[in-house]
């Protein structure tokens, strides 16, 4: 539909008739993809307004041609109008008091049904941890947001709430831990990461009571994904343990029963566990990395190492769109990325034989790391279901890195395991793509039931348990 000033309205989804009068030009002509306008159906989370027509209803006689009659025509023409408010909205019940001239007792009128005890309900805490701890807003920016929108919301205030909320979703959070202990393959890294009650010396030395981190500096935010029957579990452990050593940590929850995990990871070796045996498996990505940052000096040697990884990916791309299980993955890879990589291999020993490649030199170096992790980072030939790279993990951690970048620190290491817990827990939601704040509502909602079977809240299952108690119907 035109706007008032004439210019076609970009949100507005033609009806099929061209005779309509909220057609145009405009909304007819095809869109390229990645025009950038979402359509109607993208805003799964916005109110839906039936709006009948003014005049005419379903079988009426047509008012054009008199003869014949008008019918209802699905889809409906749709309409998208956004409206600006703050992330937390409050009412205020200004509740009517009376008082006897007599005997001076006061009556106040009962507040409206629903109106619960709580100032803060459990959409707002999950307001607050989407926008804290998934979208990386500092407590002090959204204080200063709400007060500007008359709605004050202390910086203080906002820990307290999520602090509190945090316990009812203690249950799914070690569900999470346990059931990615049991995953087939697990994802670890780390960054680093500031805590400032672990900048005292004196209380770092309170903190680690066994001495496990004499000497130790360094705080990090731990990533770990696993993925465990299709479903893949985010997780985040920060203080002073690598990545390793948190892996260690989540293995020894694991079903003895169950056959060693694939570990993927990069070269560092405090990624590793000490106690755990894994099918270990090198990123590729990170073995690319290190011919990128050369190929200014050997253009052509690195063009060609280039050339074979990406028909690796390709290969590797085309069985994800055929959608291969793990097995039938791996015979794909055998029959077309294995003699790829056996032609590279043999490559990189004829340039170190015959000396065209400096065993010193950047390039050296890069074809030296390959060839020293060959065998992790071709692990995919091998094992079903081995990935290629590491950027799953990497792209979890980036959320650990946006708290760090804005926020700047954790006060406290309880500041820090609430955070973990939530980003956990919004990131697994996340991957699972589902309604993140529907999620994370009804598991403080109905935060008993999930206490007794946490394994039936997953993000992937959840809408079933739910179902069972508000009916399929009811909204998350």
């Amino acid at each position: 539909m035109p706007a008032a000033d004439g210019t076609p309205s970009p949100d507005t989804t033609p009806p099929a008739s061209a005779n309509a009068p909220e057609a145009d030009a405009s909304t007819t002509d095809p869109k390229r993809k990645g025009h950038g306008r979402n359509p109607a159906s993208a805003y799964t989370g916005a109110e839906r307004v039936p709006v009948s027509h003014e005049a005419l209803h379903d079988k009426a006689a047509c008012p054009a041609c008199q003869r014949g009659k008008v019918y209802v025509l699905p889809p409906p023409a749709q309409l998208v109008r956004v409206r600006g408010m703050a992330p937390l909205v409050a009412t205020v019940y200004e509740l009517e008091r009376l008082r006897c001239n007599a005997c001076g007792e006061v009556f106040t009128a009962e507040s409206p049904d629903g109106v619960g005890p709580e100032k803060y309900d459990e959409t707002a805490s999950t307001m607050i941890a989407l926008l804290k701890y998934g979208s990386g807003l500092p407590w002090n920016r959204l204080e200063r947001l709400q007060q500007g929108l008359g709605i004050p919301l202390p910086a203080s205030t906002q820990w307290e709430i999520v602090r509190d909320a945090a316990r009812r979703y203690a249950a799914v959070y070690s569900e999470l831990i346990q059931q990615a202990a049991n995953g087939q393959v697990l994802y670890n890294d780390d960054t680093t990461m500031k805590v400032l009650e672990l900048d005292d010396p004196e209380r770092r030395k309170e903190l680690d009571t066994d001495g496990d981190f004499e000497g130790r500096t360094g705080v990090f935010t731990t990533g770990i994904v696993a993925t465990k029957a299709q479903h893949q579990i985010a997780l985040f452990f920060t203080g002073q343990k690598h990545a390793g050593e948190n892996l260690t940590d989540l293995l020894a929850q694991r079903n003895t029963e169950l056959a060693a995990p694939i570990q993927m990871c990069d070269g560092l070796s405090r990624n590793l566990p000490d106690e755990f045996a894994t099918l270990l498996a090198r990123c590729n990505a990170h073995a690319r990395r290190k011919f990128i940052d050369v190929e200014s000096s050997f253009p052509d040697e690195v063009r060609h190492v280039l050339e074979t990884v990406a028909q690796v990916y390709r290969n590797d791309a085309l069985a994800k769109e055929r959608g291969l299980s793990a097995e039938e993955r791996l015979r794909f890879h055998q029959t077309e990325s294995a003699p790829l990589l056996q032609g590279l291999e043999k490559w990189f020993a004829e340039q170190i034989k015959a000396r065209t490649i400096e065993p010193n030199s950047g390039l050296g170096d890069a074809i030296a790391h390959m060839t020293k992790h060959w065998d992790e980072l071709t692990l995919f030939l091998r094992v079903p279901g081995a990935p290629l790279d590491n950027n799953l993990c990497e792209r979890v951690l980036k959320k650990a890195i946006l708290h760090r970048k804005t926020a700047l620190f954790y006060k406290t290491l309880n500041g820090a395991r609430v955070g973990d817990l939530f980003m956990s827990i919004i990131h697994t939601a996340e991957l699972a793509k589902i309604d993140v704040f529907g999620y994370l509502v009804a598991l403080q909602r109905h935060h008993e039931h999930v206490a007794d079977n946490p394994a039936a809240w997953m993000p992937w299952n959840y809408s079933s348990a739910l179902a069972l108690i508000t009916g399929p119907a009811a909204p998350d």
